[in-house]
């Protein structure tokens, strides 16, 4: 299975939309070779952000060639999470002793320290942008036989980058400034997020009502007939899935999550909602190639890609950057894409599942759905807007 998976024969997609070539990096030496070459290429300036960057030889080899890219008189801007990222001051040394701007995000204790930055983003001359789920570090740019994760980047090259300078700009300044408020950054997604023409960026974080790219999914599946989801968390909030669960009774609705994982507790989240989802003609996978950490959501003919799981974390608190992409061809060939990653998903039918709900799991299932979708949104929740919702 592992090896089929490797070469899912949907995975070379390459397409132009509105005067933007979209091109997929489905494989993790791809990616490594993609982001490499955005660093190298660029001419006047680099602005890169990570949830993760490990000391290990991706992160090396991503460090130096921003160390090199600085080095020949390119302006670099590196934004990486304080609770993802805690790699050593011995690995950003070097760096810091370039011409590299550095900055942790929200690196201290207090309200904003739950608040995570869980965008990837890695952006050359305002022109040219790689996003997805992925992270900096080898296990992100192996093979599916390593056993690395599988995971997705997504290539945009186009005018429609241009808006995002302006938004890790002001992103960066907000993490540097120490009195920087949750309000301020509330703005700050609203400002930013793109609503026009076929390529709408769209941001999601700690806002009072659904974010942006929250609102936008809801608005997209309102009236949806197909939805295809790959989440490799999948805890979603009571109204996403009545509304997954409203288009698998009047058209088709597909899922694929995780059967592996380095956070057990997530892959017992997501099956808690199993039966629920069979019983109303959902349909169930669970990727077994190897480790998922993939975000993809195609409803009709919309594709929505990104950095962002469908859990309560991603849909209410954590920052997150997808593009929603409405293109026919695009939306087809993402299809095409899934159906290339079921054939290395494991079903689960009813009868399947019914032998797994014993009692016990059941138990476990349920109380992981609590910690991931309800615990922790709610304690995170109050930590990181406090007195400030009364603002």
């Amino acid at each position: 299975m592992a090896d089929a998976a490797e070469h899912n024969p949907a995975q070379a997609v390459s397409v132009e939309v509105a005067g933007n070539r979209l091109t997929l990096l489905a494989d993790g030496p791809e990616r490594l070779d993609a982001l490499i070459g955005l660093i190298d290429g660029a001419k006047e300036t680099v602005r890169v952000l990570y949830y993760i960057f490990l000391d290990d030889a991706a992160g090396t080899r991503v460090r130096d060639a921003l160390i090199a890219a600085a080095g020949r008189g390119v302006l670099v801007s590196l934004l990486v999470d304080g609770f993802g990222a805690t790699t050593s001051k011995a690995f950003w040394q070097p760096l810091l002793d370039s011409d590299v701007r550095f900055c942790r995000f929200s690196p201290r204790y207090g309200r904003r320290y739950l608040l995570r930055n869980h965008q990837k983003l890695a952006l050359a001359d305002g022109r040219k942008v790689i996003i997805g789920g992925f992270n900096i570090s080898d296990d992100y740019f192996g093979t599916i036989a390593s056993g690395a994760w599988r995971d997705l980047g997504l290539e945009v090259e186009g005018d429609s980058t241009a808006c995002l300078t302006k938004y890790f700009d002001d992103l960066f300044g907000w993490a540097r400034a120490p009195e920087a408020s949750i309000r301020d950054i509330r703005r700050l997604l609203q400002q930013h997020s793109i609503t026009e023409g076929k390529l709408h960026w769209l941001f999601g974080g700690p806002t009072r009502r659904l974010s942006p790219w929250a609102r936008a999914m809801r608005r997209d599946m309102r009236r949806a007939r197909r939805i295809d989801i790959i989440a490799a968390y999948f805890a979603p909030s009571p109204g996403m899935l009545l509304r997954i669960g409203r288009i698998a009774r009047h058209g088709e609705a597909r899922l694929v999550t995780a059967e592996k994982s380095d956070h057990n507790v997530a892959v017992d989240a997501a099956r808690a909602f199993y039966w629920w989802l069979l019983k109303r003609r959902v349909k169930v996978f669970e990727y077994a190639a190897t480790k998922m950490h993939t975000k993809l959501f195609v409803v009709d003919g919309v594709v929505h890609i990104g950095s962002a799981n469908l859990d309560m974390r991603s849909l209410y608190l954590n920052l997150e950057m997808m593009l929603r992409v409405n293109d026919p061809a695009f939306s087809a060939a993402m299809r095409k894409f899934v159906d290339g990653e079921i054939a290395n998903s494991n079903p689960v039918t009813r009868e399947s599942h019914r032998k797994q709900r014993t009692l016990l799991n059941r138990m476990r299932w349920a109380f992981a759905y609590f910690v991931v979708a309800i615990a922790d949104y709610r304690i995170t929740k109050r930590l990181n807007f406090g007195r400030e919702e009364a603002a």
